[in-house]
């Protein structure tokens, strides 16, 4: 099977004047790359990166609002440090910048051991604080 080109848009500008504009839709929270998914998130989780590259979106951020821009933004500095190394997790540590932070359920609740101590996730952690705007 041949590819073919599609056709084509004629000139964009001319003679220093913009004829025509191109045009993308800003209400979709898509990524290149990156799938965005939306889905019902555990209560006060806005959004989670995924280590295979996927990024969840709660259902419950209006679609188009700042808040979805932030989120987003906030999620793929995770992915972009998943794809370089610099941040991974499993059901039983997440590894930050080379250290490794023990994770486990504890009376129902996700802990993660820093500095000797266990704090829920979703607290104040180097790689969130990193990810802040």
């Amino acid at each position: 099977m041949a590819f073919k080109l599609g056709k084509g848009v004629g000139m964009l500008a001319s003679a220093g004047q913009i004829n025509r504009k191109l045009s993308f839709k800003t209400e979709d929270a898509s990524v290149p790359g990156t799938p965005v998914i939306r889905k019902n998130l555990e209560p006060g989780v806005m959004g989670e990166a995924n280590m295979d590259g996927s990024i969840y979106l709660s259902d419950k951020i209006p679609e188009g609002s700042d808040v979805e821009k932030q989120v987003l933004l906030h999620e793929m500095r995770h992915a972009t440090d998943m794809r370089t190394g610099k941040l991974a997790y499993a059901d039983d540590f997440i590894k930050y910048n080379g250290t490794i932070y023990p994770r486990e359920t504890i009376n129902g609740k996700d802990m993660i051991q820093v500095d000797g101590e266990w704090t829920e996730a979703g607290g104040d952690f180097p790689w969130e604080r990193d990810a802040e705007l």
